[in-house]
C-alpha cells in the first residue's frame, strides 16, 4: 500500500486477535464510514506503529493522513467528525454516561477474561499463539510462523501476573465474565442492544472483548454450552451496517441488563479502579482488593488512573437532571466512587 498519499477513506490497521481492533472495525462498519481493513504485520503495515506514540493496535489512518490509536478516543473523534447519523452515543445524556461507563468497564476489566482464557491453559496457549502468528506471518513458512508463535506465547504468559490473569485471580475474573454473559444472554432475547434498537459504544466494547472468547477453544466451548445467544449476538454485531433502530426512550425503566452491569461496576470494577489508584498514589507496584469474597491482585497501571478520573469528570459534568437519573440507576457504592476526590 502506498503510504505517501493520504487515502480518500479510513484505513484500520489491526488484528483478528485484538479485541479493540474488532471493536473499532465493528464501529466503522455500523457507521458506514468507508474504510479498508489491514491486518497488522502484513507487508501493507511496515511502519504503521511508528506513527503513534504508543505502539499498540488498532491504528486508524484518517483520510487526511494522520494516524491515531486507542479505541475510545478514536470513537470520540469519529463522533466529532461525523455527528448525527448512526452515532454510537445515545442522545440522552444520562444514557450516554452509562454507555461510557459500561464501555470503560469492558475495555479495562472485561479484557481480563479474554487474557485469562487465552493464556491460562495449555490448549488455548498453543492454538491461539499459532493463529496470531499466522495472522502476522502468513505466507512466510511454517518454521517462521511456529517460531514466532512460541516466542509470543512465552511473552504473553510471562505477563499474566502483571495484568492480573493468574490462577489465583481466575475465580473472580471468570465469575464476573459469566455474570456479564448471563445478563446479555437474557437481554438479547428481548432487546437487540443495551440501549435499544441500535448499538452503542457499550455494545461495541463488550463485543470486542467477547469476540475473542468466541474464537479461543476453551472459552468458545463455554459460550456455546451456556450462552449460545450471546455467541450469535456477537456475530450479528460484527457487521451491523444494515441495522436501523432507535435509542431506548429516556423515560423507559432501566433494563435488568443495565441494572446488573451497573451492580457489577459497583461491586467489582470501581473497587478495582480505586485500589489501583490508591496504590499508585502510595508509590506501590502492585495492589489487591476483594469482591464477592474473592481476592484479586495485579500490577498497577497508570492508564486506569486516567480512566477513573475521566469517569468522575464526566459524571460531574452531567446536567443536574441527567445526573439525578444516573444516580437513580447507580448503586450507592458506584455513586460514591464517582464523586471527585
Amino acid at each position: 500500500m502506498d503510504d505517501t498519499t493520504p487515502p480518500a477513506r479510513y484505513v484500520l490497521y489491526g488484528g483478528l486477535g485484538s479485541p479493540y481492533s474488532m471493536k473499532m472495525r465493528a464501529v466503522l462498519r455500523y457507521r458506514r464510514l468507508p474504510h479498508d481493513w489491514v491486518q497488522l504485520g502484513t507487508p501493507d503495515t511496515p511502519d504503521v506503529l511508528t506513527r503513534v506514540k504508543v505502539p499498540v493496535i488498532p491504528v486508524l489512518r484518517f483520510p487526511d493522513g494522520r494516524h491515531a490509536n486507542d479505541s475510545t478516543p478514536l470513537i470520540r473523534e469519529l463522533e466529532r467528525l461525523h455527528p448525527g447519523a448512526r452515532s454510537v452515543v445515545p442522545d440522552d445524556p444520562a444514557q450516554a454516561f452509562l454507555a461510557a461507563l459500561l464501555e470503560d468497564m469492558a475495555d479495562e476489566w472485561g479484557t481480563k477474561a479474554m487474557f485469562l482464557y487465552r493464556w491460562l491453559r495449555e490448549r488455548d496457549q498453543a492454538q491461539t499463539s499459532e493463529w496470531l502468528a499466522f495472522d502476522r506471518l502468513a505466507g512466510e513458512g511454517r518454521e517462521a510462523i511456529l517460531g514466532h508463535a512460541s516466542r509470543f506465547r512465552d511473552r504473553q504468559v510471562g505477563r499474566m501476573a502483571l495484568v492480573g490473569c493468574t490462577p489465583a485471580n481466575a475465580p473472580l475474573v471468570e465469575a464476573s465474565a459469566d455474570r456479564v454473559m448471563a445478563l446479555l444472554e437474557a437481554h438479547v432475547m428481548d432487546e437487540r442492544f443495551l440501549f435499544g434498537g441500535r448499538p452503542s459504544i457499550a455494545d461495541f466494547a463488550w463485543m470486542g472483548q467477547l469476540s475473542q472468547l468466541a474464537n479461543d477453544p476453551t472459552a468458545c466451548e463455554h459460550l456455546r454450552a451456556r450462552f449460545p445467544f450471546v455467541l450469535r449476538w456477537l456475530m450479528h454485531l460484527d457487521d451491523a451496517s444494515g441495522v436501523e433502530g432507535d435509542w431506548r426512550p429516556a423515560a423507559a425503566p432501566t433494563s435488568p441488563a443495565i441494572a446488573g452491569l451497573l451492580a457489577l461496576a459497583a461491586e467489582v470494577y470501581f473497587p478495582f479502579l480505586e485500589a489501583n489508584a490508591a496504590a499508585i498514589a502510595a508509590g506501590q507496584e502492585t495492589f489487591a482488593f476483594e469482591a464477592w469474597g474473592l481476592r484479586y491482585e495485579q500490577g498497577t497501571f497508570k492508564y486506569q488512573v486516567r480512566c477513573l478520573a475521566e469517569l468522575r469528570d464526566a459524571y460531574r459534568s452531567l446536567p443536574a437532571a441527567a445526573r439525578a437519573r444516573v444516580d437513580a440507576d447507580l448503586p450507592a457504592a458506584a455513586r460514591e466512587a464517582l464523586r471527585p476526590r
